[in-house]
């Protein structure tokens, strides 16, 4: 039976799973919400950059993104520092849509899995 790495789990959930060379991470928020979706995003990106270099990976694995956006208009701006953090023909498959968030003053969500 192939081990199942959970880093650290909660009740609820853990910030990311490992099963056969994938990992799975949670769903990323900023931990400044103050910050515009420019900060945030970029919030989000180094804390999906620590969670892969746990696993063993990067982002030139990236396989799939899921991004919620609270406003749509946003998406630009998002996109932005996104672009600028992937690597040159390494985009991943995703999905991009407008979500009431848990807490109003986030901004963007992303949840990523890659492959080491």
């Amino acid at each position: 039976m192939s081990k199942i790495i959970r880093t650290e789990p909660n009740k609820v959930l853990s910030r990311a799973v490992e099963y056969h060379g994938f990992v799975y991470l949670q769903g990323c928020t900023a931990r400044d919400t103050a910050k515009d979706v420019k900060g945030q995003t970029a919030d989000v990106l180094a804390q999906i950059d620590a969670l892969l270099e746990t696993h063993g990976t990067d982002n030139t694995r990236l396989l799939q993104a899921l991004i919620w956006v609270k406003d749509i208009r946003d998406r630009e701006g998002m996109n932005e520092i996104w672009s600028a953090w992937l690597p040159a023909g390494g985009a991943p498959v995703r999905a991009c849509v407008a979500s009431n968030m848990a807490d109003p003053r986030i901004l963007v969500e992303i949840m990523v899995t890659a492959c080491k």
